[in-house]
């Protein structure tokens, strides 16, 4: 046989023209597809015409024809390829996807042999319209690549295009890349795992990535059939720089997803924040509908919400405490965060539990190539995290740790009142990625943090957090995706008092949470999106105990009943693209709760108040027997519309559930609350809520303008009767009340992420307020009717403002001011049997004053050079520079028969701080 190829065909025409066929009988027994092709050959009168490349694969197939068509014969033998074939008289040719005509004559080919002789049976044949087709090509694209075969049987217009786009060098998957259809308006961008998905249409298309860090990538793709196609990135910190902004900000108007922000990261460490550390949920307070109830404190509100209502995700894991040291540093390590997204409005059905927001964070893969990683170094913290490959580019491991040397720094400080006095803290991540295959990425990661303090006391504070997590994430093929996650979050504190033997105890609490999710993404058509699946959650609580240390203490040994609860639900989200202008976002979940034994429940007199004396009988549950089922279900729909193609509205209806409720004795979130599970008296809290808002971006002045506006309506919202006790109560029912919420507001936001000057300006008006209502006094509270709740604060504002004198030289700001939040104030006294009584205004009637405070920072950055061993970060900061004494909390004491106010401020001076940073 003498050997003939072509070396590319790409004339597309919609139809076969078939020369008339010839018999043939052939036989061959495992062999390759080009060997099969040659034994056709061979016997044959035919030549064939193609580049060995695309008959490259190992597969041995076998087959025997007598006096058969040939164009049988290659329908075996192409079977499962993308091949197609034409035959003209003796000569068949072959095209790798595309059919083509068989109407082929010397015009279309040059054939000459090496010597420039006439063409023999031994002649290369090139056509030449494709010889300058394929010059053409690769001017503008990388690679060319087949994915199936036309056919004229398959009259589909489109198919699902999809694959991971991770960057070359270390081979971590690259979150919000743009991929497009170029010259056409279809796009995506890839998800936290680097994963994209979009319908393409059938033919030739030329597909590009679009990065602010990374240069173009662009593949030529003949596309007859689903499959998956990866991009490979190469870091260029210049390139596309525009075109990605312009993608983050139009994101903004054509995503149908409302009151979702997202925090970059990378850019936080501009933000001056307190002693000059990053702090993601810091800055986050800095944007519309998200406050925190007072400097320092630990809990956030989002639209309207208490502090328990907020879902924390590290990895998909449960994060009950999210800060260190009383609410002052988050816990949540900014360098080894990846993702920071929090949903405030429109939340997927695949998040349940919480009524107000999810902080969904993910942390880093690590470099698959090369070693790498960050350290930095502050006035109260060291940071430092580490990427080692592990098997070089598929598998790798990051670890990162910090922790504090605050006891060193009280132990400087000249004052009797701090001798003896400790704080310290600490906390790590330890997480493994892995590239088992092209269908399978496993990621597994542990966390754990670990506080222990005591400011001029007798008692030494301790808690900590534990979270670990596996996630295998699944392709079955090109429009199915699947995710299993496994995860378990424990959070447990303790307070051991030795200051007097005889009152020396331990008090402790411990909640421990087991979850399971099945998640899958299934891509129907180019207008479906979807996404299902089923989760699963294990309570297991210990409510408290008391213990008594050494042998002389008298405190009576005490251990509340642990409570136990099974949170499953099923979810389902479509997103259905009615046309170019509308986008609907629609999610079902149906949530089932059922609080488990062992437990005995007490059951009170129907009609009257719940206490000590309405109490009438008992009931004993056994392990895991049903005490009480809750459930229902949670629609949750967003949409968008397109006035102008840089103007959308939103709307969105969200209704959620929460099972959970937080105890606090404090009139903020503190670390020594514990979260109580509802049961027979205790009912499950509920909300909805809707949202309406206007979406513009201004593209050549970079402006991204938003604003937003919210109702929300909530049942069973827990707060407590007057003077109630809460520690160790064995019947804690009979302190609680619940009653009905109302939060509304409206939502400014003002941002720039291009130029010399960029941040943010942000403004919120909003009411929070609460009704506790009942036939008995005892459980009214101001006579029943809507009153602020204590984390009401109607006007919010802030401003992140940066200006880069140049690359490596930046100041910025940090101005915030609120609302004081509501108090009660004690109005006057009055004497009751020889004996006097201080008289309260009504439940949070007064506010304290409003708060302000202004930050500066200079940001000074190492040289840019591509070539060096490590890039360095300095910030110069002064937190609260106008030394505003800006009150923390207001109380009262009787010193001499009069009632006196005092106030408690956290930061009252200007504190200065220097932090150096270090990336290699």
């Amino acid at each position: 046989m003498k050997k003939h190829f072509i070396i590319y065909l790409f004339f597309l025409l919609p139809n076969f023209l078939f020369s008339q066929e010839k018999n043939v009988s052939i036989k061959y027994s495992n062999v390759t597809r080009k060997k099969a092709i040659e034994i056709v050959e061979k016997n044959t009168s035919f030549h064939f015409y193609f580049e060995d490349q695309w008959l490259s694969n190992d597969e041995l197939i076998s087959g025997e024809f007598s006096n058969t068509s040939i164009s049988v014969v290659l329908d075996a033998i192409l079977n499962n390829t993308t091949i197609n074939y034409i035959i003209d008289n003796n000569n068949i040719i072959l095209s790798n996807g595309l059919l083509i005509s068989n109407i082929i004559t010397e015009k279309y080919f040059e054939t000459t042999d090496d010597k420039g002789a006439n063409k023999t049976a031994n002649l290369q044949i090139v056509p030449i319209y494709n010889r300058q087709y394929l010059n053409d090509s690769k001017k503008d694209t990388d690679s060319i690549i087949s994915l199936g075969k036309q056919s004229l049987i398959n009259t589909s217009q489109t198919y699902t295009l999809s694959g991971y786009i991770k960057d070359r060098i270390s081979g971590k998957p690259e979150y919000n890349i743009t991929i497009k259809v170029k010259d056409k308006d279809i796009s995506t961008t890839t998800d936290a795992n680097g994963y994209y998905s979009f319908r393409v249409p059938a033919g030739i298309n030329i597909i590009e990535t679009q990065s602010l860090n990374h240069q173009s990538k662009t593949k030529k793709i003949v596309l007859y059939s689903n499959g998956k196609v990866d991009f490979n990135l190469d870091e260029n910190v210049n390139a596309l720089k525009e075109v990605v902004i312009e993608n983050k900000r139009t994101k903004n108007t054509a995503s149908a997803v409302a009151g979702l922000t997202s925090i970059n990261v990378e850019n936080i460490k501009n933000v001056p924040l307190i002693l000059g550390e990053r702090d993601i949920f810091k800055v986050a307070t800095t944007l519309p509908g998200i406050k925190t109830a007072g400097e320092g404190s630990a809990g956030f509100n989002v639209r309207g919400g208490k502090d328990d209502q907020n879902l924390f995700l590290l990895d998909n894991a449960s994060l009950y405490n999210p800060s260190h040291f009383l609410g002052f540093f988050s816990s949540v390590n900014p360098f080894t965060t990846k993702t920071a997204d929090i949903y405030k409005g429109s939340i997927p059905a695949e998040f349940g539990g919480r009524l107000s927001s999810v902080f969904d964070i993910k942390s880093k893969n690590g470099n698959t190539e090369k070693v790498s990683g960050e350290a930095g170094i502050g006035p109260v913290m060291s940071n430092v995290t580490l990427e080692i490959p592990i098997v070089k580019g598929k598998s790798s491991l990051v670890f990162g740790g910090r922790a504090s040397y605050s006891d060193w720094i009280l132990k400087t400080i000249k004052e009797p009142e701090l001798d003896n006095s400790q704080a310290s803290f600490y906390d790590l991540l330890l997480k493994y990625n892995h590239q088992i295959s092209k269908k399978d990425d496993l990621e597994t990661s542990l966390y754990y943090s670990h506080d222990k303090y005591s400011i001029n006391s007798d008692s030494i504070y301790k808690y900590s957090n534990l979270l670990a997590t596996v996630k295998w994430d699944h392709d079955f093929n090109a429009k199915n995706k699947s995710s299993l996650i496994i995860t378990n979050s424990q959070y447990k504190f303790n307070i051991d008092y030795d200051s007097q033997p005889e009152k020396s105890f331990d008090y402790g609490y411990k909640i421990n949470e087991t979850q399971f999710v099945f998640k899958m993404k299934y891509a129907l058509n180019e207008k479906h999106l979807l996404n299902y699946g089923i989760s699963s959650k294990l309570y297991n609580v210990e409510p408290g105990f008391l213990k008594p240390t050494g042998s002389n203490s008298v405190i009576k040994d005490l251990t509340l009943e642990k409570e136990k609860a099974l949170e499953s639900a099923l979810f389902f989200t479509e997103n259905y693209k009615v046309n170019d202008k509308f986008l609907i976002n629609l999610g079902l979940r149906y949530s089932f709760y059922s609080a488990l034994g062992p437990s005995t429940q007490n059951i009170y007199q129907d009609g009257q108040p719940k206490s000590d004396r309405t109490v009438v009988d008992t009931k004993t549950y056994s392990n895991n027997e049903s005490i009480k089922t809750y459930g229902g279900f949670e629609p949750r729909v967003s949409a968008r519309y397109f006035i102008l193609s840089d103007l959308s509205i939103k709307a969105s209806f969200d209704r959620t559930y929460q099972y959970m409720h937080l105890l606090s004795t404090n009139t903020t979130q503190s670390p020594m609350d514990v979260w109580k599970l509802s049961d027979l008296n205790t009912e499950p809290q509920s909300s909805n809520q809707f949202s309406l808002g206007l979406f513009k971006n201004i593209i050549e002045k970079s402006l991204e303008l938003s604003v937003e506006g919210y109702y929300k309506r909530s049942k069973n919202i827990l707060d407590y009767k007057v003077g109630a006790e809460l520690f160790l109560n064995e019947n804690i029912e009979t302190e609680l009340l619940q009653g009905e919420g109302k939060a509304y507001g409206v939502e400014f936001l003002i941002k720039k992420e291009k130029g010399s000057f960029n941040g943010w300006l942000s403004y919120t008006y909003s009411r929070a307020l609460i009704k506790l209502d009942s036939r008995f006094d005892t459980e009214k509270i101001n006579n029943g009717q809507y009153f602020p709740t204590n984390y009401d604060k109607p006007h919010d504002f802030s401003a992140i403002l940066n200006y880069k004198f140049t690359k490596r030289y930046s100041l910025s700001t940090n101005f915030v001011y609120q609302t004081g939040r509501p108090v009660t104030f004690p109005i006057g006294s009055y004497d009751l049997t020889g004996e006097q009584f201080t008289l309260y205004s009504n439940r949070n009637q007064y506010r304290i004053p409003d708060y302000y405070r202004l930050d500066i920072g200079l940001n000074f950055e190492g040289n840019h050079k591509i070539k060096k061993l490590a890039h360095s970060f300095w910030n110069l900061s002064v937190y609260n520079v106008l030394g505003r004494n800006n009150p923390y909390n207001v109380y009262f004491v009787t010193e001499d028969k009069k009632i006196k106010a005092y106030k408690t401020s956290i930061f009252s001076v200007p504190i200065p701080t220097i932090t150096y940073n270090i990336k290699f």
